[in-house]
This record gives C-alpha cells, structure tokens and sequence, in this order.
C-alpha cells in the first residue's frame, strides 16, 4: 500500500512539472508535499502571483516614476491622458498675467508660438514682428513686396490679419507688404520663400489654414479661397542673395485653384471670407464669411465644395475652430460661439451666450473639450463642451478645506495695455475713462503651460495695443 502511495505521489510530481514547462518554480519534492492533501492547484497559483511585481495603481507611485525616467508601468497607461485633462480644466484659474511692453505698434490681430519663448505677431499697422516672452525684445519681419506693383492694392492700414505654421513648424505664412499677397517664410530662420502675389486675391487676406506642410489656404475679403503649393524646390534659391540690393530673393508663385463664396438671396454683396479651419482627420476645410454662412469644402489637391449652411447667429461672424476631439466646428459672432456637426445635418450642442458689454467674441481656440473664448470687453472665457457649460470660478470657506465650484463663470481681465492717448482726447469725450481691449488673438504653448494673448481698442478710431504672456 506505501508502495502504490509513492508511486502516485511520483506520477503527480511528474505531471506538476510538465504542466509548469521551463519556468523556475520548487523542485517536485516541494509541490508533492502539497499535492498528497489535493491543495496541488493553490500554491501554483499563489506561486505564480508571487513572481510578479505589485502593481501600485496610485498617481503618487505615477508621477515618482515618471520623474525618475521609469519605463511604463503595468496598469499606468490611463494616467497620462487622466492628467492632460485634468490640466487643460484646472490650467486657466492658475494663470497670471504679465503684461508685454510693444512699443506705438497697433492692434495684435494675428499671433502664433515659435518656439518656448519667442511668439510671431501681426499688426493692424502691417508690422510683422517676433517677441521674446522673456525679455519683451522685438525683433521685426521685412515683409514681401509684390513683384509689380498693384494701384490697386489695399491700404497697408488693413494689417496683417492671419499668421499659421504648418504641421511640421518649417513653414510660415502670414501677409505680405501688399495685405492681398500671401507671404510664406521658412522657420526657424525665417528667410523669406514665396509671395502669392499672381492672380491672387483683389483684396485683403483675412485668414489662412496649413492643409499640409506643402498646402496652404487664404481666405479674402473679396469673396474668394484660394489653394497654394509651396514648392520644396523653392527653398534653396529663396535664401541666395541679390547682389546688388542686398535682399533676399523669393519666389512669385500663384494660387492652384481659387474658389468663390456662393452669393446668398439675404446678403448677395458681403461674402467676405472671415475665418478657416482645416480638419485633417476629414480633409475638409471650414469657411465664415460675413453673410452669415458657413461653408464646407472637400481639401485634396482642390477644393470640392459640399455644403453651405446658414448660421443660427449671424452678426460678425469673425472667427472659427475645429475641435478633433468631437468633430464639431465653432464659429464665434457678436453674442454666441455656435457648434456645428456637420455630420449630423444639425446642431446637437446648444450655442454659448458669451454676452460681454455686447462686443462679442473676438478670437477661439480649442484644446481637447476646452473652448477658449476673447472677447471684445477684455476677457477670456473657457467653456466645456462636454459639460456644456462655462469653467467657474473655486473658492473655499476656510483654508483647510478643498477649493470648490463657486457658481461665479472663470474670467480673466486683462490689463489696459498701451494707448494712443492724442487719439483718445480727440475721439471720445469726457465721461468715458477707459476703453477696454478687443482681444483679437490668443494661442497657448501647452509643453510650457503659457498663453499669449494680443489685441487693442476695439474702437477703429483709437490707435494702441495689449499683449501679455498668461502663465
């Protein structure tokens, strides 16, 4: 009987082992002191568990991790996002203004980062410049001449209305001398590449959209869009330069395809493209103009028109952002930020009242679900869509306790800024002290968790400026 015992105990061994493989666990004498009580099952289990590390799923094991250059850790992978959304709606009621010195420049209409600490502006008074966020140095762009001159042309009073990199940050393009020419520059050097001045635009530039590193798009006041190919070919000759003059050459190139804003039986006269933006996920490029449209086009190597749709709120219809996150455009106007889903024929998301002294909304962007909103009484707004409803204020009732939602909206109020004051004594009587900033441009360095904000009197008879770096 002891005989058949031992010989089930070695069959039993023998059979623990194969069902183990090569992997490093007790020898069979150890599993057969388990296995003769019929617990054979539970200590493999609890063997095996052993072999592998505890995963601590806490955000404090995260971030100690993250700062000592760790792997990836098992079970970490949501943290990342977790945080980045956390961020994004806790990042504007930390932000604190410090005002940026521009000098006589007037109005920022136009603003885009180029890098952590330098931000390329335009201005109503057609200056292109860059200002270092560190030490308020500004450092001015020579702008582009057409190649034969235009009678015709804008007055350079316009400004520069639109400054866009392109997705891989090599390109610039802005306005050039001529507000009707689109001017593109090579970064980080900013040699000038090409001028679209050739059968372009008969009229000011309002807003430009990268489809690509080599595509670009212009919208015009004169009721056109207008498709560009920048050649990679035109790099190398854009930078040699011109013995005699001293300057750089650049290249005349003219537009691939031009398209026309459909007349309108409401306002058939103001087709004036106002705003564009670019979906990638869709390759479909969103227009604004004045009528109180928005318009939607097919963006390859041309632009196929889809649809035209008549905007809920149609007064100053100035700016327009596209959110990947829910495939929604945003068109700001005088009183509201409209959303439009353009794949489901109508709008699911109720429109935001962002009534401001009545002086609308001024410049959007967009980061995740997060709507940011200038506006022309000197503040910032931040909306969630997802929750549909403006970011408030926190408070707390004593020290000690968590800060909490305090029912009063988020605003931020920027400073006075800079202001012609010859133009401010002969414009506006006594009984008006102060005139607040239109804040025409915003855009945010995300990796630095800044803001850059630009703008001036609303006002088209006041000449003056506001910049500040939110951080």
């Amino acid at each position: 009987m002891a005989h058949q015992q031992t010989g089930s105990r070695k069959r039993k061994a023998t059979e623990v082992e194969e069902g183990a493989g090569t992997s490093s666990l007790p020898g069979p004498s150890a599993v057969m002191a388990t296995a003769e009580a019929g617990q054979a099952e539970g200590p493999l289990l609890l063997l095996k568990r052993q072999r592998q590390p505890v995963a601590r799923c806490s955000l404090v094991h995260y971030l100690k991790g993250r700062a000592l250059g760790a792997e990836e850790h098992r079970g970490m992978a949501g943290f990342e996002g977790d945080l980045r959304s956390f961020g994004v709606v806790r990042l504007p009621e930390l932000l604190k203004e410090r005002q940026l010195a521009l000098g006589p420049l007037n109005k920022v209409f136009a603003s885009q980062w180029l890098n952590a600490r330098q931000v390329v502006c335009g201005t109503k008074c057609n200056t292109l410049f860059v200002v270092d966020v560190k030490t308020d140095h500004i450092m001015r762009i020579p702008l582009m001449r057409d190649r034969v001159p235009d009678l015709s042309q804008g007055s350079p009073s316009c400004g520069i209305h639109a400054v866009e990199l392109n997705p891989s940050k090599t390109l610039m393009a802005t306005g050039g001398e001529n507000p009707n020419s689109l001017a593109v520059y090579q970064l980080p050097t900013l040699d000038p590449v090409c001028l679209g001045d050739c059968q372009g635009h008969r009229d000011w530039i309002f807003a430009i959209a990268w489809m690509s590193d080599s595509v670009v798009v212009s919208g015009s006041r004169d009721g056109t869009v207008a498709l560009w190919r920048v050649d990679p070919d035109m790099f190398n000759g854009s930078i040699a330069w011109h013995k005699d003059a001293g300057l750089p050459v650049y290249a005349h190139i003219r537009p691939n395809d031009v398209e026309t804003i459909p007349k309108t039986a409401t306002n058939p006269t103001n087709r004036k493209v106002r705003a564009l933006a670019y979906s990638n996920k869709n390759q479909e490029l969103g227009a604004v103009s004045l009528d109180g449209y928005f318009h939607l086009w097919k963006a390859r190597g041309s632009l196929s028109k889809l649809l035209s749709l008549r905007l809920p709120y149609c007064r100053e219809n100035v700016c327009l952002t596209y959110c990947d996150e829910l495939s929604i455009y945003a068109v700001g106007s005088q009183s509201h930020v409209s959303f439009l889903d353009v794949r489901q024929g109508h709008q699911n998301i109720p429109p935001l009242c962002s009534r401001e002294g009545g002086t609308g909304v001024r410049s959007l962007s967009v980061h995740q679900h997060i709507i940011t909103v200038g506006t022309g009484h000197g503040c910032l707004l931040f909306y969630d869509i997802r929750a549909q409803k403006f970011l408030e204020e926190r408070s707390t009732a004593s020290p000690d306790l968590f800060p909490v939602p305090s029912g009063r909206k988020l605003k931020l109020t920027c400073g006075s800024g800079w202001i012609n004051q010859d133009d401010f004594l002969e414009n506006y009587v006594a009984g008006i002290e102060d005139f607040p900033n239109a804040l025409y441009t915003h855009c945010y360095n995300w990796p630095e968790m800044k803001l850059f904000v630009g703008g001036g009197p609303l006002a088209s008879g006041l000449h003056g400026n506001y910049a500040g770096i939110w951080s």
